[in-house]
């Protein structure tokens, strides 16, 4: 017997609270787990579907990663004390069972469904699709630049990122495991290598952040977030070496709080942790990482209140099917909610879309454990096809029940031959930015505008004196006062991707206007581009702005920016500020910023476009967040109310 086994034997009769019940690693079920599969996948849902209220619900997955390192750690550990070693082929056999069926499932099933819904829900497929089906989401996405935390450009299979860390962890972990036990190295003393490795992947993740990588990348990384994996191989590890603290008479009378205590933790992290949060990475995860191993640790042993409720039945049923709910929930979201309705920009999934989704996830996650998931997983997929065979056709006692497997297998390579043509057909740019794309060669065909000299001038604005007494203004032609609305030649529009999108309908409304205006731009960019036109002649009497898509003003240095640029441009221009429309949650605080701002200008106003498309959303593309057709329509309008508002002073 290897020191690890023989730790083992130890475990289950050292430990007071557990000497009833061979729990641990011993053999049978792990009560609860299933319960902890629940609370995990239903935050991740909570978080997708009302992301203003559950704000920090992707720390499900993190719950997710504690269950998984603890569960396969046991299951190594019990194989381990029975057979005296790992049978590689069988486990990984075992896991390619459970999970990829319901998998290919998914995949081929969401692709066919989307081709025929909005084929921009495709973009990036092919991608999509190679990464879920190698287990590599993480990595396939990271090296695409894609963004977990930005809903206004989602992807279909965004959620796989995890199933891709858990599914490299089942490849290699294995084999580690072999090689300790090989070493004979004891079970409490791999409790505690196991603990530094997470603490090492948290330090690693903090550093990746410190060095200026991506929420994502460090959200995605294996290697920066293996921290819950490797806090549930160390309870593993911990209950199986009798390690002191889970062994000690103390442990009885805390174990009744702990699962309590991790799980308000896990509340209070899913109200109040956020995505774009400094906070998060890594102390908000491992604080997550921590309150999950408090609700896996409080597990064994007799029977307590907390171990009761999480045997609930609700919890049970979706603990049960947590990997097929996790499966289908965000493709389902995606389509129904192109089906329905895309909702406001900021707000989350409207109800009657998200009564809808969440009834569609529920069917599709019962039909896929009841026909798939089960069967393949308990006979493999030659025998659950020979048995779906049996049902349908040789036991059949009428025509109808006859006809169901022909009917089930068109039907099947129906939806085959849709998703495929759907990967060959996939666009290469959404419609969001086909439209962005199509302003900008509209704005680089302008033609050149005729100079407009710009002479010095003393004089400061009214709340924020400019760093020099000297600023300029046009010497070109005025706003003539008996014109409610100035003509395109007066006017000049600097901006980002929002009005690079509506540059055709601005052409259309204000013929001569000249436009300046490129995707990703940020606030602390427009000085620069403000001066430079000023410095080539090209700032006209009135000046039109829209930044803020990127980043709002949610930093003193955008909002220094803004003053700034508004004291260049000085009084004796009439200035139109647009607001932000967007999906992040800094939106609305970004919009009062810049209103409180403005009102220090009497020669600037303000183009409430964020309250146009919260009562028209249909203005925008399914990004929610650049205008569609309709909607730079509705923007040049807009326009031509705010100007003939704020009069030509």
């Amino acid at each position: 017997m290897s020191v690890i086994d023989s730790a083992t034997s130890r475990t289950v009769s050292a430990a007071p609270a557990v000497r009833s019940k061979r729990w641990a690693v011993a053999s049978g079920r792990i009560p609860g787990l299933d319960g902890l599969r629940a609370v995990a996948v239903l935050a991740v849902v909570a978080y997708h579907l009302w992301p203003e209220w559950f704000p920090g619900g992707f720390v499900g997955v993190d719950l997710f990663f504690v269950i998984s390192g603890f569960l396969i750690t046991t299951l190594l550990l019990r194989e381990r004390r029975s057979a005296g070693r790992i049978a590689f082929g069988a486990f990984w056999l075992r896991r390619a069972r459970r999970l990829l069926p319901p998998l290919v499932t998914v995949v081929v099933v969401s692709v066919a469904a989307a081709r025929l819904v909005d084929a921009d829900l495709l973009v990036g497929a092919p991608r999509q699709v190679l990464g879920a089906l190698s287990f590599s989401t993480n990595w396939v996405e990271v090296a695409a630049g894609a963004d977990y935390f930005d809903n206004s450009t989602p992807t279909l299979f965004m959620t796989f990122w995890s199933l891709a860390v858990e599914e490299q962890f089942y490849a290699l972990w294995p084999v580690v495991f072999a090689l300790v036990a090989a070493a004979r190295i004891r079970s409490d003393v791999m409790a505690r290598v196991a603990a530094g490795v997470a603490l090492g992947s948290a330090l690693l993740m903090a550093v990746q952040v410190l060095r200026g990588s991506t929420a994502t990348r460090v959200y995605y990384g294996t290697d920066t977030h293996l921290f819950g994996l490797m806090v549930g191989v160390s309870l593993a590890f911990g209950f199986a070496g009798g390690y002191r603290v889970l062994a000690a008479p103390r442990w009885r009378r805390l174990r009744i709080w702990v699962g309590f205590v991790g799980l308000a933790t896990v509340a209070v992290l899913v109200t109040a942790l956020h995505g774009e949060s400094s906070a998060t990475y890594p102390l908000g995860l491992l604080v997550a990482s921590g309150a999950g191993g408090l609700m896996v640790a409080a597990l064994p042993g007799q029977a307590i209140a907390y171990r009761r409720w999480t045997r609930w039945r609700v919890l049970d049923w979706a603990g049960s099917r947590s990997y097929g709910l996790y499966l289908w929930h965000w493709p389902v979201i995606l389509i129904v909610t192109q089906l329905i309705s895309p909702g406001r920009p900021g707000e989350g999934v409207p109800p009657v879309t998200a009564l809808v989704s969440l009834a569609v996830t529920s069917a599709l996650t019962e039909l896929t454990f009841r026909f798939v998931e089960t069967p393949i997983r308990r006979d493999g997929l030659v025998v659950s096809l020979r048995g779906l065979h049996t049902a349908l056709v040789e036991r059949a006692d009428d025509g109808r029940r006859r006809l169901a497997a022909p009917m089930g297998a068109a039907a099947a390579g129906m939806t085959v031959l849709v998703a495929a043509v759907g990967l060959l057909t996939v666009p290469d740019r959404s419609e969001a930015e086909s439209a962005v794309d199509a302003g900008l060669a509209a704005i680089a065909a302008q033609p050149e505008p005729s100079s407009v000299t710009a002479v010095p001038v003393v004089g400061s604005s009214p709340q924020n004196p400019p760093e020099s007494t000297t600023t300029t203004v046009p010497s070109g032609p005025a706003w003539p006062t008996d014109q409610p609305i100035p003509s395109g030649e007066l006017i000049t529009g600097v901006g980002d991707s929002v009005m690079s999108g509506a540059a055709p309908a601005l052409y259309e409304r204000f013929p001569g206007i000249y436009l300046d205006a490129k995707p990703i731009r940020q606030w602390k960019a427009a000085p620069e581009v403000v001066d430079r036109l000023i410095r080539q002649g090209r700032m006209r009497r009135v000046v039109v702005i829209n930044f803020g898509t990127n980043a709002g003003l949610v930093e003193e240095h955008s909002r220094a920016a803004l003053r700034k640029v508004l004291d260049t441009l000085g009084p004796n221009r009439r200035v139109v500020l647009f607001d932000t429309v967007g999906v992040s949650r800094w939106v609305p605080s970004s919009n009062d910023t810049l209103r409180s701002i403005a009102a220090g200008y009497p020669n600037v106003g303000v183009a409430d476009w964020n309250m146009v498309v919260h009562s028209f959303p249909n203005l925008l593309h399914r990004d929610r967040t650049h205008p569609n057709m309709a909607g730079i329509g509705a923007y040049a309008e807009l326009l031509s109310q705010t100007l003939a508002a704020l009069g030509p002073g």
